[in-house]
């Protein structure tokens, strides 16, 4: 067997062939609530810019600075010649920002769980992971070498069995998402941290789509249970919430200490951007001006998800800027992704393996610089194309 032999993609194939082919779409203005996509206007319900804060006029002042100062890339890792001074305010803000003691920045968000996790975690380790997290996740649970356990989405009772079936004595990392990525749910945080109390394990939160959207003023899933000091690692990204590029790990100064020195996805790779630090630091400033940035984020995901009940469109009931739209069937869901890109709504097709077989869904995600007028718009168009057959 040739080794390209492999190199098909059947779901993928029988879009392009009916015309329906959902990604790749080309955007040509800036991320904004409108957008213009391959030539025509579209409400963006698709984008993770949920402050809105891509297109604000400082950051992108912030953005120019830095080119003009330090060029465009540092050209090497944190370890040797890329860090600049720019890394280390980020890192100092962000720690106090989200009240751990120390903070360290790796160059992408998914990088930075690969090097988190394959860092803390080692063979002879137990790692206890929620069958819904993000792909990153598993992915750097491969690369640590540690024994991987998955437990099923948000059940309390099949991970405390899974704890209760290792050795009280071997190190056991729980790993979740704080807010699902593809659900909008939020993890059961609270029985979690009782959990890995009850049976001496480490909590890790990936708060990629918590940042900036739960918590006080933003801190996420942690503060807004009141958890920040019983959570032992918080790992975000700046390419959500912060408009940027990049991701970050929070902790106490020895584990911060320890990664940095033993992390290979740290180690081994550029730094992030000088353009990329200080967009992302003006955004943590933004934020920290504007706390209530947060409350309308809230409030128009709640008009939206009012809405779509009203209409009687199903939905994952939650509080997040995330919410799914179920479509259930794979051709179905790109049918109506590829409807509702046309009648000028962008929304993201999700297919399994990013969902159970059977439940794909179309994922709506929303911005704090979109308007009630603009939902309601985009409301109509979706009950439209996704009632019709």
């Amino acid at each position: 067997m040739d080794l390209f032999d492999k190199c098909k993609v059947e779901l993928a194939d029988r879009t392009i062939e009916a015309g329906i082919y959902p990604y790749f779409h080309e955007l040509e203005s800036r991320q904004g609530p409108v957008v213009t996509m391959e030539g025509k206007r579209r409400i963006m319900l698709g984008s993770n810019n949920y402050l809105g804060l891509t297109s604000h006029p400082r950051v992108i002042e912030a953005g120019v600075r830095a080119i003009e100062k330090y060029g465009s890339g540092c050209s090497g890792s944190r370890f040797l010649n890329g860090t600049l001074d720019l890394h280390i305010e980020l890192e100092r803000e962000l720690a106090d920002f989200l009240e751990k003691e120390s903070c360290m920045t790796f160059s992408t968000g998914f990088q930075s769980n690969l090097g988190i996790i394959s860092a803390i975690t080692g063979r002879g380790d137990y790692i206890f992971c929620d069958k819904e997290n993000h792909a990153s996740i598993y992915d750097g649970c491969k690369l640590s070498y540690a024994k991987t356990i998955r437990f099923n989405h948000s059940d309390m009772e099949h991970l405390e069995a899974a704890l209760q079936s290792v050795t009280a004595d071997s190190g056991k990392l729980i790993v979740t998402d704080g807010v699902f990525s593809m659900g909008g749910d939020i993890c059961k945080l609270p029985e979690i941290v009782e959990l890995a109390q009850k049976y001496n394990a480490r909590v890790m939160v990936d708060d990629a789509h918590g940042f900036g959207v739960l918590g006080r003023g933003g801190r996420g899933t942690a503060d807004y249970f009141g958890l920040t000091d019983k959570v032992d690692i918080i790992m975000g990204t700046f390419s959500k919430s912060l408009a940027s590029l990049g991701g970050y790990m929070v902790a106490d100064k020895r584990v911060v200490h320890y990664v940095r020195h033993t992390s290979r996805p740290f180690i081994f790779c550029a730094s992030i951007t000088p353009s990329n630090c200080a967009t992302a630091i003006e955004a943590l400033h933004i934020l920290k001006e504007q706390p209530e940035l947060v409350d309308k984020l809230s409030a128009l995901s709640s008009y939206m998800r009012q809405g779509l009940l009203a209409r009687d469109i199903k939905i994952r009931d939650s509080i997040t800027p995330i919410i799914p739209i179920y479509t259930y069937e794979e051709m179905r869901t790109v049918r109506k992704a590829m409807e509702l890109y046309n009648e000028g709504v962008y929304v993201n097709p999700v297919l399994p393996p990013a969902t159970p077989p059977g439940e794909s869904l179309l994922r709506t995600s929303y911005m704090a610089t979109l308007t009630t007028e603009l939902l309601d718009e985009a409301l109509d168009i979706i009950e439209r194309v996704v009632k019709a057959d």
